[in-house]
C-alpha cells in the first residue's frame, strides 16, 4: 500500500507544479499585454493631445467657411474642405458597388485555380503600391490622354482606384469568413445563390465590410499624393463648386501648400488649425461607420 501512495504522490506533486508555473507565466503574460495596451493607448492620446491643443482652440465658423487668402491673414478652408468631402463622396460611389462585387466574386464564384490565385496576388500588390503611383496613372489618364486638365473628376476616379484593392480583398476575406453552416443551411431552405449572399452571408460579413470601407474612407479623405497630381493644389474658389471639373484641391493638399510654399503671414496658425480639423473629421468618419453597427448589434441583442 505504501508503494501505491508513493507512486500516486509523485504525479500529483508534478501537476501541481506544472499548473502553478502555467499560472505565473499566464499572469506575467497578462500583465505584458496589458501593460503594452495601457502604453499604446497614452502614446495615441498623447500624440493627438499634442497635434489639437493649439490649433481646436481656435477655430471659428469664419475659418470653416472662408475662401483662402493668398497674400493677407484671416484665410479660411472652406472650398478646401468641401473638395475633401466632395471628391471622398465620388470616390466611394464608384469604390465600394466596384470593390464589393470584386470581392463576392472572388469569395464565391471564381473558380479555384492558379489563375484566380494570381489574381489574389495581384489585388493584395496593388493593395500596397504607394498612392503617388495611382497618381501617375491619374495624370496619364484624365490629363495626358482625355485631356480634362486637373479636375475633381480626375480625383475622385484615382481614389476609387486607390480604394478598390483594400475593399475587394476586405470583401472577399469577410465573406470568406462566414461560417459555412450558414450557407449551407440556407441552400437547405431553398435559397438561391443571390438570396443567401443578400440576406446570409452579407449581413454576417458587415462588421468585416464596413471595416474596411472606414479604413479607405479615412485614407481618402487624408490623401494628398494623388490629389495634387491629378486635382492640383488650388480651388475655384467658390464655397459649393460642384462643377467635376473644377480644380479640386483639398484640405490635405492645402495643409501641405501652407506648410510649404504660402506666404501669408499667419501660415502656422492656419496649418495648425487646419491639422486639428483633419484630424476631427477622420475621427468623425469612423464614428459615423460604426454607428450602423452599434445599432444593429444592439438590435441584435434585444
Amino acid at each position: 500500500m505504501s508503494m501505491k501512495k508513493q507512486a500516486n504522490a509523485v504525479p500529483s506533486y508534478s501537476f501541481g507544479k506544472r499548473r502553478g508555473a502555467s499560472t505565473l507565466m499566464d499572469r506575467i503574460f497578462t500583465g505584458m499585454v496589458w501593460g503594452v495596451g495601457i502604453v499604446v493607448i497614452l502614446f495615441i492620446v498623447g500624440l493627438l493631445f499634442l497635434l489639437l491643443e493649439k490649433g481646436l482652440p481656435l477655430l471659428s465658423w469664419d475659418f470653416l467657411y472662408g475662401v483662402p487668402s493668398e497674400i493677407e491673414e484671416g484665410g479660411g478652408i472652406g472650398p478646401a474642405l468641401f473638395n475633401s468631402f466632395y471628391v471622398l463622396i465620388l470616390s466611394l460611389l464608384i469604390s465600394i458597388p466596384i470593390g464589393m462585387a470584386a470581392g463576392i466574386y472572388l469569395a464565391e464564384f471564381a473558380p479555384n485555380n492558379k489563375l484566380m490565385e494570381i489574381v489574389r496576388i495581384c489585388v493584395e500588390g496593388l493593395s500596397s503600391v504607394p498612392s503617388i503611383i495611382f497618381g501617375l496613372f491619374g495624370i496619364a489618364l484624365f490629363v495626358e490622354f482625355f485631356e480634362i486638365g486637373l479636375t475633381i473628376l480626375g480625383a475622385a476616379v484615382s481614389l476609387a482606384f486607390l480604394n478598390l484593392p483594400v475593399l475587394t480583398r476586405v470583401t472577399e476575406e469577410s465573406v470568406r469568413a462566414v461560417p459555412v453552416e450558414l450557407r449551407n443551411g440556407s441552400f437547405a431552405l431553398g435559397s438561391t445563390h443571390l438570396q443567401t449572399i443578400r440576406n446570409v452571408l452579407l449581413p454576417v460579413a458587415i462588421n468585416g465590410i464596413m471595416t474596411g470601407i472606414c479604413l479607405t474612407a479615412g485614407r481618402a479623405f487624408g490623401e494628398s499624393a494623388v490629389i495634387i497630381l491629378t486635382a492640383g493644389v488650388s480651388t475655384s474658389g467658390e464655397m459649393w463648386d460642384f462643377n467635376l471639373l473644377s480644380p479640386g484641391g483639398t484640405l490635405a493638399v492645402h495643409l501641405w501648400y501652407i506648410q510649404s510654399e504660402a506666404i501669408v503671414p499667419d501660415a502656422e496658425e492656419i496649418a495648425q488649425k487646419t491639422t486639428a480639423v483633419l484630424i476631427f473629421v477622420a475621427l468623425l468618419i469612423n464614428i459615423l461607420f460604426r454607428v450602423p453597427l452599434w445599432l444593429n448589434s444592439r438590435k441584435n441583442q434585444a
